[in-house]
């Protein structure tokens, strides 16, 4: 039987490998962006009720039965530490709304859910570096949301492994995507490479090749684990 799987943040990027990577061996795979297209989901996350809708639709298109929850979307928005109160706060709360609570949200759901039919199931959240690393001083909020999500993952891991509900996170550092395209011409791509041993980023199907293992061959024995990708820029 196929695992029946909701990835969020799936229309390019990171996303889009791990729906490609999780289709290839044989999955049955609903994805997520802003609007419904073939095989995805509409749903801004960045208002509070999204993800419980996203939810709905998802566990509808999987007739019913959800096995493996992939956490994938988020913003990269920076906001200057000397930017006007309201945009500052503004700009925590998108982040936080987007990045951390829909994913809580979404988690809060599958757990549910999990319980409900007996049998288990996985959760896989795609945090950052910036988790235990931090990250530039116009990204305070994006650093706290990774950290958020990684301290989440460890939590629902201690506190539901005996009913077989497993959940991991995955922190890669720059990823070559549009988002750290941007990011990297940004900041001076060389300058920022130097600083990587590997001297790359990641490609997004490195990313999803952790996500599609920890979604359907990790040993249950793994669950609360968080791999690094990120070229040993930090190791921990």
């Amino acid at each position: 039987m196929p695992a029946h799987i909701l990835v969020t943040g799936s229309t390019r990027g990171i996303g889009a490998a791990i729906v490609e990577a999780l289709a290839a061996k044989g999955a049955r795979v609903v994805g997520h962006g802003r609007s419904d297209g073939p095989g995805v989901i509409g749903a801004d996350l960045s208002q509070p009720v999204a993800a419980d809708g996203l939810w709905d639709r998802a566990l509808e298109a999987l007739d019913g039965r959800v096995d493996v929850l992939v956490n994938n979307a988020g913003v990269f928005e920076g906001v200057a530490v000397d930017a006007p109160a309201d945009e500052w706060q503004a700009a925590w709360s998108r982040t936080l709304q987007i990045n951390l609570q829909a994913s809580a949200d979404l988690c809060r759901r599958a757990v549910l859910h999990f319980r409900e039919r007996e049998g288990g199931g996985r959760i896989v959240n795609i945090a950052s570096r910036a988790a235990y690393r931090g990250d530039s001083p116009a990204h305070w909020h994006y650093a706290a949301s990774k950290a958020g999500m990684v301290g989440m993952t460890k939590s629902i891991a201690r506190g539901y492994a005996r009913e077989e509900i497993l959940a991991f996170a995955v922190c890669p550092g720059f990823v070559m995507t549009g988002m750290a395209d941007d990011y990297l011409a940004s900041r001076g791509g060389d300058k920022l490479l130097a600083d990587i041993p590997l001297g790359r980023v990641a490609m997004p199907d490195e990313i999803a090749s952790i996500a599609t293992y920890l979604a359907l061959e990790a040993p249950p024995s793994m669950t609360g684990a968080v791999l690094d990708a990120n070229g040993a820029s930090f190791v921990r």
